[in-house]
């Protein structure tokens, strides 16, 4: 189920995109309940993100620990964190691109799964700038949102040196080690 918009952006049909659905946090500000499952518009937050995002890539995947049977009412391959020890949404990231890389395919776009209203541009966007550069991130209202980004399968063992050798463990400090280019939405209308 190519979508339109991922299937719009291929130079000669080659690229293959993975999608990501972060959705690894602990919820603690939520008193431990699981953001993607709270209900807006009589639906979980988590199916809304999975309808603006999977028509824009090739592959759709969500990233959780624990007991991944709470998201088979989706029908997506869940993926589990591989680096147990760190507790932050980069090892999503890492987790997801490593997938990516498994299967052969060239790009990764991660979103987090608290995230209903993704623009149905998101991988457009960030595909412009990510295929010259090797990564982009989306920013809005002045701030970057490190999770929304777009990452060249290739960055994979950079991750893991970052991580490994540099106590690499946020989000923001990939995205500039990897030099992700920022790419801006407007808040307005």
């Amino acid at each position: 189920r190519m979508g339109a918009a991922a299937a719009a952006l291929r130079p000669h049909g080659v690229m293959k995109i993975i999608g990501a659905i972060i959705a690894g946090g602990q919820s603690s500000r939520m008193g431990g309940r699981e953001k993607a499952f709270l209900e807006l518009a009589s639906k979980p937050v988590i199916l809304h993100v999975i309808e603006q995002f999977e028509p824009q890539v090739d592959q759709l995947v969500i990233n959780a620990n624990g007991d991944a049977t709470r998201f088979s009412g989706f029908g997506l391959d869940v993926i589990p964190d591989v680096l147990t020890s760190l507790t932050t949404p980069l090892a999503g990231l890492h987790a997801a691109l490593k997938f990516t890389k498994s299967v052969d395919a060239d790009l990764l776009v991660t979103v987090p799964s608290d995230t209903p209203f993704l623009p149905f541009n998101l991988v457009a966007k960030l595909l412009e700038k990510a295929v010259v550069r090797g990564a982009a991130i989306a920013a809005s209202g002045e701030q970057e949102h490190y999770i929304i980004g777009a990452w060249k399968a290739e960055l994979l063992d950079d991750l893991e040196t970052a991580i490994a050798s540099d106590n690499l463990f946020r989000g923001k400090d990939w995205a500039n080690r990897a030099s992700a280019q920022k790419v801006e939405w407007p808040v307005e209308p």
